[in-house]
Parts: structure tokens; sequence; C-alpha cells
């Protein structure tokens, strides 16, 4: 018998089964609260207890069992089963999956504040109603799993499938999922977006004055400096070897020109020496290119231009910004 068979066979019960079963309910080891139809808490188990650092009798016969999850107000999967609300969980739950013909049952997983333990957890919920002999609801069963652990895992998996393992950058397979995903979005909006190839200049000559630690760690410092001047939105990426790529979603031309010259400017500001006892410091070369998309035009049009913009800023003399002829491609 499963834990919500369990809590239906216990709410039809005669009183000495009832209170039995509401006794097994407290031990139970997995977290379970039950509320009534008015949305206030019936049983609050102790693995509830353990998990939220909130006593039953804080919240039995109340409806603030949500302070234990949540900073701010807001409905526990159990409350918009009682409310009828089952279709804004969508909007609460980060995954989400109704079950049963009514979609009444509901299962989801969320990031929970949980204010009392005093750290965020990552729990999956199941939420039940419970029917009377009359087929009217008298209460709804919620269970919680710790899924932390496991949420963590699966970033960290996540994070070394996209991230660059150097810089903590993006890497080149985020980059080019990335710029495809922009390049249609900037499509079907008419916006402008923009590109940036970053270069460090005579990366090799430091390498050899420095050795590759020296090298990994001027990287390191260059890739700072660059997700210094993003916007929430923008991307920045290791392309490849010394190589940066900024994608940067509605920016036109002039634009991309400031964040540029400030990505430049803040290289050159590392103070980062090319050769040991040398005055002269690192310095990078930046391409920039725009488009607006259009159906005959793709993203690798862009990267091109940004390219070619790269390639005469290296020789016209490096540490300098270079543009395309015309605003877009």
């Amino acid at each position: 018998m499963t834990s919500i068979e369990k809590i239906e066979h216990l709410m039809e019960s005669p009183p000495a089964e009832h209170g039995f079963a509401v006794k097994m309910m407290e031990l139970l080891v997995i977290p379970t609260f039950v509320l009534d139809v008015c949305g206030k808490v019936m049983i609050w188990n102790r693995a509830c207890e353990r998990l939220t650092g909130v006593s039953a009798y804080e919240v039995l016969g109340t409806s603030d069992h949500w302070r234990s999850f949540y900073s701010e107000s807001r409905p526990t999967l159990a409350d918009l089963v009682i409310q009828g609300r089952t279709e804004e969980i969508h909007a609460l739950y980060h995954q989400q999956n109704p079950r049963g013909e009514a979609g009444n049952n509901l299962c989801a997983e969320n990031w929970c504040d949980m204010p009392r333990v005093g750290r965020r957890r990552y729990l999956a919920v199941d939420a039940s109603p419970i029917y009377g002999n009359d087929g009217q609801m008298i209460a709804v069963v919620e269970t919680l799993r710790d899924m932390t652990d496991e949420k963590k895992a699966q970033i960290a998996l996540q994070q070394l499938a996209t991230r660059d393992g150097l810089t903590g950058l993006a890497n080149r397979r985020c980059f080019d999922d990335t710029l495809h995903a922009e390049w249609q979005r900037a499509l079907r909006q008419q916006q402008a977006l923009s590109l940036l190839m970053v270069d460090v200049d005579h990366f090799k000559e430091y390498n050899d004055a420095y050795g590759h630690l020296g090298g990994d760690e001027c990287l390191q410092r260059v890739a700072g400096a660059v997700a210094s001047e993003m916007r929430a939105n923008d991307l920045v990426a290791r392309y490849g070897g010394e190589e940066f790529a900024v994608i940067l979603p509605n920016q036109s031309l002039k634009g991309a020109a400031i964040v540029a010259e400030r990505i430049r400017s803040r290289v050159e500001q590392l103070h980062l020496p090319k050769q040991r006892n040398a005055h002269q410091y690192v310095t990078v070369s930046i391409g920039a290119a725009t488009a607006l998309p259009s159906g005959v035009s793709e993203s690798s049009q862009l990267v091109a231009t940004a390219d070619a913009a790269l390639y005469r800023a290296k020789h016209m003399g490096r540490n300098r910004i270079s543009l395309p002829d015309t605003d877009t491609i």
C-alpha cells in the first residue's frame, strides 16, 4: 500500500483505526503533510519537521505551511489542488507533470527557500486529493523528496558540457547553440544582433615568457575582464585558444563598438606585462559585426564578418577595434 493509499484509508477508518493510522503517518520516513479542504494543516509528520525545521505544533490547524518553504507568500502544490488552480503549476514550478484523468493529482519539482533551515533545497513534490464515500474532496496529501544533491550533480554535469574548464566561460559548443538561438530570436523580432571576436595580442610571446601556467592565468584574467562588461543577456565564450567571442543581442553596431572599446581598455588596464621586466602590457584586438537577420542570411555570415574585422584590427597594428564597412550583413 502506498503512502497515499494509507492516508486515504485512514480518512475513512473507524476512530480507533484512524488514530493508529495518524500515528503511522507521523513515523513515515517520507516528509508528508495533509491539508483539509480549507487549506489548514491536519498532519505534519516528523520527517517534514526534520526537512523544514518547523515543528508540527507551529503549523497544525493553520494555513501558514507555505512559510516553511518560501520567503514570500505563494501556494504549495496541495493548495493548488484544493483551490482548483492546478493550471498555475506551469508558472510556479520548474518541472511539472499533472497526473490522472482530471489532472488533479500533481507532481512537480522546484527550488524552495526553506527559511527556517537557512538553505535552499530542491524538492520533488506530489499532491493528491483524498475523497470521501460521497465523492467529495476531504483533504489533500503532499509528500516531498529532497533532491538537492541530485540536482546539483545534474547542474555540474550540464556545466561540464557547456563551460570552458580553464576560464569558466561558455565553451564553443555553448556559443554555437546560443548564437543559433539568438539568430532565430532576432529574426522573429526583427532586432539587430551583434558579435565581437576578441583575440589576445602576441599570446605566444607571453606563453614563451611565462610558461603555460602563466599563459593560463593570463587567459583567466582576460576572460574576467571581458565578462565584467557584459549585460545579463549577453554571452561571452572562449571561442578557441586565446580567442573569445561575445554575443550581444539587440545591440547596434555603434553599441557593439562601445562595448568593444570598454573591453579593450579593461584588458589593457590589467597591466599584465608581455615580458618579464617589461613596461608593455597584454592587449587585445577586437572585430565587431552586426546583422539584421533575414530569411536569406545565416549566423555563419555574422561570424565571418566579425572574423574579417578582427583580422583587419591585427593587420592595422593590434590593440584596437575594427568595424565592417556597413552596419548590417
